[in-house]
């Protein structure tokens, strides 16, 4: 696949059906081994449930208080030559597409035979390991956050909802083509899942495109998250450091402005996550939404 070099880029994406909502599970072990039983809903091999391990369950308290999953289960007396941890804050739901849309590989590895999980208010850690000689055997961790928490991305979010409005009440010109004012947009926590995990993706992965790794488009993400969706945009952008700078960036791109302008959308989701391979600036994903009607 091409990755683009442009700082910016836009697209429009229109679909007129969606998924239903998915359940809830406030266990995060009985998910991983939904997931794992299940091969990811038929995307990958189906293998055998963890065992819960009281070690592990001691090794996530202690990877809570700092430094890294497979640290924590060698200070809990598990030996391990794989250890896979997982941070996982926000509404049960959310953690659930989150994890079976971008994170099932992770879960669904067969060498892994071990989980224990420690959780205080919104907050879960989860250690998942294998037993081996961790002197011999290398070690892998995977360590995010499944669902966006409060913080600088929330804070981004509702930054950029302000001035996307305010530019939408007033009305403005995109390139050679004038938009008149158009209804405020509303955050939404779905959406806002959505741009979280392709982010971090891209931020994770060094690439900047709208289709993602699995060939997926914007679209194709927001039904997976069960949002019934009739029509779907999504700005990007690499190298911003503010809410001010990338709105202003947007809506000097035609195709980027149309997209906020858009009367239809009344829904969007925003998220930012820093890079982490050879680009090191922020990668910022808004996804717009016109829902479809119940």
């Amino acid at each position: 696949m091409k990755r683009l070099s442009l700082r910016q880029l836009g697209c429009l994406v229109v679909a007129s059906w969606g998924l239903a909502a998915s359940a809830s599970w406030a266990d995060p072990v009985s998910t991983v081994q939904l997931l794992r039983v299940s091969g990811c809903g038929g995307l990958l091999p189906a293998f055998e449930p963890l065992r819960h391990n009281g070690q592990l369950d001691r090794a996530a308290a202690l990877w809570a208080t700092g430094g890294t999953p497979a640290a924590a289960a060698a200070r809990s007396g598990y030996q391990t030559g794989l250890a896979v941890g997982l941070r996982l804050s926000g509404p049960d739901d959310l953690i659930l597409q989150a994890m079976r849309r971008a994170h099932c590989r992770d879960l669904d590895d067969q060498a892994l035979r071990d989980i224990g999980t420690f959780r205080s208010g919104a907050q879960t850690w989860v250690v998942m390991a294998a037993p081996g000689d961790a002197a011999a055997s290398p070690v892998t961790t995977f360590a995010y956050a499944t669902a966006p928490a409060p913080g600088p991305a929330s804070t981004s979010a509702t930054r950029v909802l302000q001035l996307v409005n305010e530019v939408r009440a007033s009305g403005t010109r995109c390139g050679g083509r004038a938009f008149g004012a158009a209804p405020p947009l509303q955050l939404s926590g779905t959406l806002a899942s959505v741009a979280a995990e392709h982010a971090s993706d891209m931020a994770r992965h060094d690439y900047f495109e709208h289709e993602d790794r699995n060939g997926r488009s914007p679209a194709d993400r927001v039904r997976a998250a069960g949002y019934r969706e009739k029509l779907v945009g999504e700005n990007i952008a690499y190298g911003p450091e503010s809410a001010e700078e990338v709105v202003a960036g947007w809506l000097h791109s035609t195709g980027h402005c149309e997209n906020i302008m858009d009367p239809r959308f009344q829904e969007m989701g925003l998220a930012l996550a820093p890079g982490q391979g050879s680009r090191r600036g922020l990668y910022w994903d808004q996804v717009l939404s016109e829902p479809a009607q119940p």
